[in-house]
């Protein structure tokens, strides 16, 4: 088995429609395991279980997945680690804190320079090798392709956000990273669902998003955040799957997918 195929989970279809999934990943390799402190081996801001909602939604759909925790290397970063929302409180490349901005290493073992070069090497960069190719593969196929960035959080963390995060998070980095009917079609239907929802709020698409969307070349990208109360029996551990809330949000969540695999490159909202 190939490194790639260790830390990438790859699922190849045709539709123009790819599912991105940075963050679902729990594998921690031991020798990093062991660098963590109990609290960060919770493993509390992993995108629970956000593999299993969206799976069979879009059965042609292509779906690329990191195995690896977030807290191993984001890889909804960049490599440099800029900063996505200067200004306000957010976590890195590799993580010093989890989200509530309590630290996850052992004291002296945050990773250094050299360290955060191997991961990148090791697993950062196969991963988005291997989104890169799904896209250029999906484009040739129809002319255009669209990147669907699956993620969730926590409803509440004060040290990211104020008040209650909203059921639906959609974000096209202000609109600059799809067509503006996608933005439309997806902000709709979170709409049309009766939830709470919003456009380009706290979270208007990371570096995925904001790095494949290039509407213009025909690759669109679009991320959903999604509260982690609209799928949870708890937003703390164990972090259980509720399925039947699960199921009332898949509902949306495939008509999203179903309408988006419908989009026509030069198509005009009706």
């Amino acid at each position: 088995m190939t490194a790639m195929e260790t830390v990438v989970e790859i699922n190849e279809g045709s539709s123009p429609v790819i599912l991105g999934l940075p963050h679902t990943g729990t594998q921690v390799p031991p020798e990093i395991w062991t660098h963590l402190n109990e609290n960060g081996q919770l493993l509390a801001d992993t995108d629970w279980h956000i593999h299993r909602l969206y799976e069979g939604l879009l059965p042609d759909a292509t779906s690329v997945r990191a195995l690896f925790h977030r807290y191993v290397i984001d890889a909804n970063r960049d490599q440099q680690d800029s900063s996505l929302y200067p200004g306000q409180n957010t976590t890195g490349l590799v993580p010093r804190t989890d989200f509530d901005g309590n630290a996850i290493w052992n004291e002296g073992a945050e990773p250094d320079a050299s360290e955060i070069a191997a991961r990148l090497a090791r697993f950062h960069a196969p991963y988005h090798e291997t989104l890169s190719a799904q896209v250029a593969r999906v484009k040739a196929i129809h002319g255009f392709a669209i990147l669907f960035d699956c993620h969730s959080i926590r409803s509440r963390i004060p040290f990211l956000f104020e008040g209650v995060l909203p059921d639906f998070n959609t974000g096209t980095h202000d609109g600059q990273s799809c067509d503006p009917l996608i933005e439309s079609i997806v902000a709709g239907l979170a709409a049309a669902s009766g939830r709470s929802h919003v456009l380009n709020g706290r979270f208007k698409g990371g570096w995925t998003t904001r790095h494949y969307g290039r509407p213009q070349e025909g690759v669109h990208a679009i991320q959903l955040e999604l509260a982690q109360s609209t799928h949870l029996e708890s937003e703390a551990p164990p972090f259980a799957y509720d399925a039947a809330k699960a199921e009332k949000l898949r509902r949306t969540l495939g008509a999203m997918l179903r309408r988006l695999q419908e989009f026509k490159q030069g198509e005009t909202a009706r």
